[in-house]
């Protein structure tokens, strides 16, 4: 590909994306940085994780975000009674013309390009564990029989981080399958004034679809073409290494409040969504700063804090913080 050709790629990428969070802006009030997130999500064919107290917008988001991509957006309410079936789908007797009985598939709502998988936390554990084959294979099994799921294909979750009372967090397992975990804090006091104004007035604003399932899948491959130096790439493994405890490249404060490390998804989160900052930044190569900067939703959900940071209520984020200063860019 000619420079020419790479230029104009980039300059369409980051137009699209620069339209589509002007629809976006359209209905959600600040949370500029929670969209940007949720967009590099998105485009780098990852998984999200919103975090945060009632009220906030996050289900909002997410049916804005599904207005303004043209693709197929289903909503799944998870409450403790859900059942894996109600996900995935199940078969059903039918009868055919010639009056024989058969079973025929009923896909359920998992089978879309955006899956909002609101309060995720309220489902059992073994309505929660449906979502995982389709979540890393875009596939689902329903006796015996494989189906595949619409491409691209993404499922956002959110959560309340405050009411534990009726909920099962969600295992390590499933959490590492999230691309990024996405905090979203509420409105300042102009932000506030600006949802007031927007929602108790005459009818809001209504986003308009900006890209295709095509042009995604098309953003997402230019994405990966993004190249990335190997001293970059150096930082990025060491800073996710230096979260386990009990190594050779253990941070001190991975030693005195993290009982588990983060996962070489965190590094593949960590690259992809740095790749998606540098286009957006019209650079073709990830830099120590876009780093830094995804280190905190890719790593917030992949580390387990020990009794000590708990008991003395240090966040992960905190603990992130510190591995940044402490982790050296170069050797």
């Amino acid at each position: 590909m000619s420079n020419e050709d790479t230029k104009k790629r980039i300059d369409d990428f980051k137009r699209d994306v620069n339209g589509l969070k002007a629809e976006i802006s359209k209905v959600i009030v600040g949370n500029e940085q929670v969209v940007e997130q949720l967009l590099v999500c998105i485009l780098a064919n990852g998984h999200a994780l919103l975090e945060g107290v009632p009220g906030l917008g996050k289900t909002l988001m997410v049916k804005t975000l599904s207005q303004c991509l043209n693709l197929t957006f289903s909503r799944i309410q998870f409450t403790p009674d859900l059942m894996p079936a109600d996900i995935i789908g199940t078969n059903i007797i039918t009868e055919t013309e010639g009056g024989k009985k058969a079973f025929q598939f009923q896909k359920g709502p998992i089978f879309g390009n955006i899956i909002l998988a609101d309060e995720i936390n309220r489902a059992t554990p073994k309505t929660q564990s449906a979502m995982l084959e389709a979540m890393q294979e875009c596939t689902v099994t329903v006796a015996g029989s494989k189906y595949e799921l619409p491409r691209p294909f993404f499922v956002i979750a959110t959560q309340n981080p405050i009411e534990m009372e009726g909920t099962y967090p969600l295992p390590e397992a499933q959490l590492d399958r999230f691309f990024l975990k996405i905090l979203v804090s509420p409105p300042d006091l102009n932000q506030l004034l600006s949802v007031m104004n927007r929602t108790t007035g005459e009818s809001p604003a209504k986003p308009q679809s900006k890209l295709s399932a095509e042009q995604i899948i098309s953003m997402g491959q230019l994405i990966r073409q993004v190249p990335v130096a190997s001293h970059v790439m150096n930082y990025a493994a060491r800073l996710t290494l230096a979260t386990h405890p009990n190594t050779a490249t253990s941070a001190n404060v991975a030693k005195k409040y993290i009982r588990y490390g983060a996962s070489p998804r965190a590094a593949q989160a960590i690259i992809l969504s740095s790749k998606v900052l540098a286009l957006l930044n019209d650079r073709y190569n990830v830099s120590f700063e876009d780093i830094r900067k995804t280190a905190y939703p890719a790593l917030r959900h992949r580390i387990i804090l020990n009794f000590e940071a708990e008991a003395e209520g240090i966040s992960q984020d905190t603990i992130i913080g510190e591995l940044l200063k402490e982790v050296p860019e170069m050797l």
